[in-house]
């Protein structure tokens, strides 16, 4: 067992933590929610991380998104996100795609991953990853967030759960987000992906889990597919 990794000691066992570092994981959006998923993945041990995005950094960025700063305006985010990856954990193989998820490049960049996380924040990049993911037959954890609420839950291959979350929605006008909203929302979604990845029990696996930061609440809902 590396030193890095000691103190993930007992809360996982070595076994697990090896289990960990053989794993390819894609991070689908590297702004909120995605820089906070790389941050937690790369300090756990997953051994192989794809991050893609082809979005650039900008001064409402700054409110809310880590790997965001004052020098990094107008910097790829994806180019960043391996930058900063190296300096957290260069034992970690990462590769950067400078490009949004589309349906000509979806199938190809998503393939051979052992599980894909949502980071997206738009309704049409979700559908998109969803339906990839259920061809591919890959699990996506899926996040979103609202001003001081997230919704996390883990959609496995072919549950139709994602079509249930998003159904016909329209993009929301509201688009707010705060600083440590995405910091929670990432933190149960790094914490069922670990647990899937080392093939322990998904709480998540056919429930959505409601988070409430203004009144403290959580709610766990089974969803009906």
């Amino acid at each position: 067992m590396k030193t890095r990794y000691k103190r993930n000691l007992y809360a996982l066992s070595e076994d697990e933590q090896k289990k960990l570092s053989e794993k390819r994981v894609c991070i689908v959006g590297c702004g909120g929610l995605g820089g906070y998923l790389l941050e937690y993945l790369l300090r756990i041990g997953i051994g192989h991380i794809t991050v893609i995005d082809g979005d650039c950094f900008e001064e409402s960025n700054l409110n809310r998104q880590l790997l965001s700063d004052e020098n990094s305006i107008r910097s790829s985010k994806a180019h960043t996100a391996k930058k900063h990856a190296y300096t957290v954990n260069s034992e970690v193989t990462v590769h950067a795609i400078d490009s949004f998820l589309t349906e000509n490049n979806s199938e190809e960049l998503l393939k051979g991953h052992d599980l894909v996380l949502d980071a997206v924040d738009s309704l049409a990049a979700r559908r998109l990853m969803g339906r990839q993911c259920a061809k591919l037959g890959i699990p996506l954890v899926y996040g979103a967030i609202q001003g001081w609420y997230a919704q996390i839950s883990l959609i496995m291959p072919g549950s139709g759960m994602l079509d249930l979350l998003c159904g016909q929605h329209t993009e929301p006008s509201d688009k707010s987000a705060l600083s440590f909203t995405p910091a929670v929302c990432a933190s149960f979604q790094a914490a069922e992906a670990v647990k899937y990845l080392c093939g322990r029990e998904c709480v998540l696996d056919g429930q959505i889990l409601y988070v409430d930061l203004i009144h403290m609440e959580t709610e766990l809902i089974c969803i009906q597919t």
